[in-house]
């Protein structure tokens, strides 16, 4: 057994300790080598759930007035151990609910609030996130109340939802259906940076522009941008550039923007009123003793009146518990000044404010203080675009309240998926175009005719195999966007990708259009069984029998439903699966094709059994033969593997990520290969899985596993 005689300075004895209990791992030797464990992250052994609990079924089941009803109740009962402001928790709920949500960005469609993330490290501890442990422990009551018929994911949402309306704002609308997990997302990039709110996003920091993806944060602990300007140096020009730019990769134009600064800002205050120094360790540094409760006062103080949180110290409204059209009036009615919190913080402050417009003082209320702007609400004044949706959102409170409704929802539910995924009694019914929406298909027409024609199509099996993968590659788990339904290959933008080459996928499409008419199917149907008819022939030519799975239903989605913008953070740039990288990019193609997998919801075993059989089946894009290890091309074998473990060959580089597989005693080339190919006999545990599928005896099972893998990616977005 491994020993770790454990010690410490204070000459305690030391301990046989066998296991790694902290975070650290073997591999640090290697830090190059594949994050695997990507793939495998929230298994079923960490899910305290029974086997067979379904959330989605259970939330059906929930007392959705009786829940409302209680989480009204709790913005006005105010906590000794954590008092509400004046009496109201609206703002520091709406907080965490917007602090949840608003780490999704569009890049990846990684972050949001529809998985409850936001309890687990780095998020719980992030700095932007001060004190909103509060909020989870003041809704603990409820949760534990209502138990499995509410996740923790949808609850935070919904508090923030009746945050506003308790405060007498009616919301859009709200859907549940987010269901937690239960250890932090390993697969989430947040930033290199080895410190808090270091500035290390930027190749150029005087191009904005710059930020690096699929970063949508400007430093490492933010959810946005930093509210004391740029590098916390005011500048409410150079900051609107920030807010432009983080918003826009969440998937949000100009007036959404605005709408969410002036609808979040609308309501709430900000702590700043103490030396923050004071402030005891974030939730995950903290000591045992502290049961995960963070930020406490080193001193005991800090509740109510003496918080600290962000730093800026004040509210931005002359009622800040109660909705009103304030916030526009007193920004843009007045001048600001720069000054300082009490806790140090840059703020901006009126110039000769009447009395009448100022908040009260939040310990004495019979005092009336300055409200107060961050840089990024002044930006809403300063900047020329959001000053102008600002004036008109002034002149019309009824259509600001209607664009903030809207883009509150789209924040909360962006990472969601389509109107489908939506349960409860107050999910709209309109259709939004953020939700890519799909009409519904036919399932009557008969699929053995449909079979029969695309078989008389005189197309190729790699021709029908790929154009099946590429309609349904784009799928992404994180939030549900892309995938085979919608047959939205055909549409702008995916039609003209370099990746589905554009020449051959007309071709194919042109001839399966014909096969759709005449059964009156879906193009998107047809596409996915014209897949499993190449793959079916595949299979016969390798003598083995098997039936490829078809499921009818798939609808076609017209281009005036279709997001082009939204859709081009859709485009592959690379294609491990199909052998294939755009252009040269600074992470290797092996790591690229880990992240296609994670999205896809691949395991490491099923990314390796779609790359060996990809490859066989000769759908390399472009038609070149890197990685297509056979003599039987077309033919869905293990070939693949057999000659990628045999010790016969030897492996040679050729060029830039190229290299050629050479017989030992001849010399001469056999087959040439790329990165990708080469990774699943160089990575210690993808050439477990690579040996596996190369045993004689595992014939039928790769076919079988491929099939399987195959189904499970054609209906991945349904």
């Amino acid at each position: 057994m491994s020993v770790e005689f454990k010690k410490n300075g204070n000459g305690k004895c030391p301990v046989m300790h066998g296991s790694m209990t902290e975070q650290s791992t073997p591999t640090h030797w290697w830090p190059k080598n594949l994050n695997l464990d990507i793939l495998h992250q929230h298994d079923t052994k960490t899910n305290p759930m029974d086997k067979k609990f379904d959330y989605k079924k259970e939330v059906k089941k929930l007392n959705f007035k009786g829940i409302k009803k209680d989480l009204l109740k709790l913005m006005t009962d105010s906590q000794e151990w954590w008092p509400a402001d004046l009496g109201h928790y609206g703002g520091l709920f709406i907080r965490m609910a917007w602090h949840s949500a608003g780490t999704y960005r569009i890049a990846d469609g990684r972050g949001g609030s529809g998985t409850g993330n936001h309890r687990f490290a780095p998020l719980n501890s992030w700095p932007d996130n001060t004190n909103l442990d509060k909020a989870r422990r003041l809704l603990w009551p409820i949760k534990k109340k209502y138990g499995n018929r509410i996740s923790w994911a949808d609850l935070m949402i919904l508090a923030g939802n009746m945050a506003y309306e308790s405060m007498g704002l009616k919301m859009y609308g709200f859907s549940f259906g987010r269901e937690d997990i239960w250890h932090p997302e390993k697969d989430v990039y947040w930033g290199s940076e080895k410190e808090w709110l270091q500035d290390k996003r930027y190749s150029n920091n005087g191009n904005r522009k710059s930020l690096a993806n699929p970063l949508a944060a400007v430093v490492m602990g933010l959810i946005y941008v930093n509210p004391e300007g740029v590098d916390g140096k005011p500048d409410p020009l150079r900051t609107a550039h920030d807010v432009r730019e983080t918003f826009g990769r969440m998937a949000m134009n100009d007036e959404e923007t605005c709408a969410l600064t002036v609808g979040g800002h609308s309501v709430g205050r900000a702590h700043g009123n103490g030396d923050a120094s004071l402030l005891g360790p974030e939730p995950e540094a903290g000591e045992i003793h502290e049961q995960g409760f963070g930020w406490n006062r080193k001193n005991g103080g800090g509740l109510g009146v003496n918080q600290v949180t962000s730093g800026i110290q004040g509210a931005w409204t002359t009622h800040p518990n109660k909705w009103d059209d304030t916030y526009l009036k007193l920004l843009l009615d007045y001048e600001w000044e720069l000054k300082k919190s009490p806790a140090g913080a840059n703020q901006w402050e009126p110039i000769n404010m009447k009395e009448e417009d100022k908040p009260v003082d939040l310990g004495d209320p019979s005092i009336k203080r300055n409200p107060i702007m961050t840089d990024a609400d002044m930006a809403m004044k300063m900047d020329p675009s959001y000053r102008k949706i600002s004036e008109k959102f002034r002149k019309d409170h009824k259509h600001m309240k209607d664009s903030f409704t809207r883009a509150w929802f789209k924040l909360t539910h962006r990472d969601m998926g389509a109107k489908k995924y939506y349960i409860g009694p107050d999910s709209p019914k309109e259709d939004l175009i953020w939700q890519d929406p799909v009409p519904k298909g036919k399932k009557g027409f008969s699929v053995i005719k449909a079979k029969k024609l695309i078989e008389a199509a005189g197309l190729n099996n790699s021709d029908l195999i790929s154009t099946a993968w590429d309609s349904a590659r784009t799928y992404r788990r994180t939030d549900k966007r892309g995938g085979a339904n919608g047959a939205r290959i055909r549409l702008l933008p995916q039609n003209k990708w370099e990746g589905n080459e554009p020449v051959r996928l007309n071709k194919v499409l042109n001839k399966l259009e014909k096969v759709a008419k005449k059964v009156k199917a879906s193009l998107a149907d047809i596409i996915v069984l014209a897949g499993n008819v190449g793959l079916e022939r595949s299979i016969k030519k390798a003598g083995i029998k098997i039936k490829v799975p078809f499921s009818p239903g798939r609808g076609d989605a017209n281009q005036d439903q279709t997001d082009i913008d939204s859709f081009k953070v859709l485009e592959p740039l690379h294609d491990a699966f199909r052998n294939w990288v755009k252009e040269e990019y600074a992470v290797s193609p092996e790591e690229m094709m880990l992240d296609r997998a994670s999205l896809m919801n691949l395991s490491a075993k099923e990314m390796t059994v779609l790359i060996g059989g990809m490859r066989v089946l000769d759908t390399n894009h472009g038609g070149t033969k890197h990685g297509v290890f056979t003599d039987k091309i077309g033919v869905l074998t293990n070939d693949f593997f057999v000659n990628l473990t045999n010790m016969k060959f030897v492996w040679k580089p050729k060029g830039k990520d190229l290299y050629e597989i050479v017989d030992r005693k001849t010399k001469k080339t056999k087959y040439t290969a790329t990165r990708v190919d080469l990774v699943f006999g160089s990575n210690s545990i993808l050439r477990s899985y690579s040996e596996v599928y190369a045993q004689d005896d595992n014939k039928g099972k790769f076919v079988r596993d491929f099939v399987d893998v195959w189904t499970k990616v054609m209906n991945a977005d349904r």
